[in-house]
């Protein structure tokens, strides 16, 4: 079932690249990050409200305040770069580019999070790479 959400989810980031791409046509691209970053916290609140999840508050512990902070840091710098390279670059370079997210993040689940790394992510990932490398090559 995982998997129907992570396809929702890479339609959904394909759709971000094209309206962001239009979003950020003649303004600053902060300013534009911002704007869709107050979109996302009004949606997502309303969501957890509506669904009664914000009881879960209580049972946060101290490791998960930080970490999601830091996620939370860390996606705010990649939306910035994000749409600043959006501002910059076509869409159908900049949105590739910023999946080798996966094949970093391959990497960095093997290093930080000890999980294994299998012949088929391996080569998935390497995959990636050269394909970014491909892109951003003249």
């Amino acid at each position: 079932m995982w998997w129907i959400y992570a396809i929702l989810a890479a339609i959904f980031a394909s759709l971000t690249a094209i309206f962001a791409k239009l979003g950020v046509w003649n303004i600053n691209s902060n300013l534009a990050t911002a704007i869709r970053t107050i979109v996302i916290l009004i949606m997502v609140w309303a969501i957890v409200l509506i669904r009664g999840e914000a009881k879960g508050m209580g049972s946060l512990s101290r490791q998960n305040v930080v970490f999601l902070v830091a996620s939370g840091m860390a996606t705010g710098l990649s939306w910035l770069f994000y749409f600043k390279a959006l501002q910059m670059g076509k869409v159908s370079l900049v949105a590739p580019v910023d999946k080798l997210s996966v094949a970093l993040t391959i990497i960095l689940s093997v290093l930080f999070l000890g999980e294994t790394l299998t012949l088929k992510a391996a080569i998935g990932a390497l995959l990636i790479v050269a394909g970014t490398i491909v892109l951003i090559s003249n």
